[in-house]
């Protein structure tokens, strides 16, 4: 029995949810990549000491559930070290991008060894220091062609935000549950909020399939 004054009542707080929903996705992401990066980084590292420990760091991320990890970033670490508390938004997104760099980590490693050996000689042979090489010659060969698998991660995350609710992060989907738990309507509330996520995540893949086509058509030319 589907009721549309009570769908557009509800509207605008799933719509206002569903911004703390994409802040969340997007600063999320944004963690990912840059701590992906170091990890990729890390793992090429000379100093098997160093490769071995962030071998081991990313294995133990990945093999866990993030809800678990999550649980454990909000309740407890704070029980542990008091001075570690922190909102549920930013708890959430430390969680994401955690959890999400450790496989941005493997994009960007195979990117980096998809650079042609001659590049690192011909930077060696230019007496490159390691920073110059890395940000003039590898890095920009190594992540535009990753970009699109980088966005498909995007996407990813996006997907993911629901688990958040389970550390009282207002966003979309608890806001649903909310609704739902007072009007005691069930059907119009997660309906919406499955139409929306289905319409951004739609979005999202045309934009990385546009952005696959564009890098395909410019490496092309």
């Amino acid at each position: 029995m589907w009721k549309w004054e009570y769908v557009w009542d509800l509207l605008p707080q799933l719509l206002s949810a569903l911004r703390v929903t994409m802040y969340a996705t997007l600063s999320g992401f944004v963690v990912a990549a840059l701590l992906g990066l170091l990890l990729a980084i890390g793992l090429r590292s000379r100093f098997a000491v160093l490769r071995y420990t962030i071998r081991a760091i990313v294995e133990f991320i990945r093999s866990t559930p993030l809800l678990v990890q999550v649980f454990s970033l909000f309740y407890i670490l704070p029980m542990l070290f008091p001075s570690a508390s922190i909102s549920a938004f930013w708890t959430g997104v430390i969680g994401l991008g955690v959890h999400y760099s450790t496989y941005l980590s493997e994009v960007y490693r195979s990117g980096i060894d998809g650079v042609p050996q001659g590049q690192w000689e011909a930077a060696n042979a230019l007496n490159f220091t390691k920073t110059q090489t890395w940000t003039k010659i590898i890095l920009p060969q190594a992540i535009r062609p990753v970009v699109p698998v980088m966005g498909n991660y995007l996407i990813v995350i996006f997907k993911e935000t629901p688990i958040l609710m389970a550390i009282t992060l207002v966003e979309l989907l608890l806001t649903a549950k909310n609704a739902a738990s007072e009007s005691y309507r069930v059907f119009e509330p997660y309906t919406v909020v499955g139409v929306l996520f289905l319409i951004i995540s739609l979005i999202m893949t045309y934009l990385v399939r546009l952005l696959e086509k564009k890098l395909n058509g410019k490496y092309a030319g």
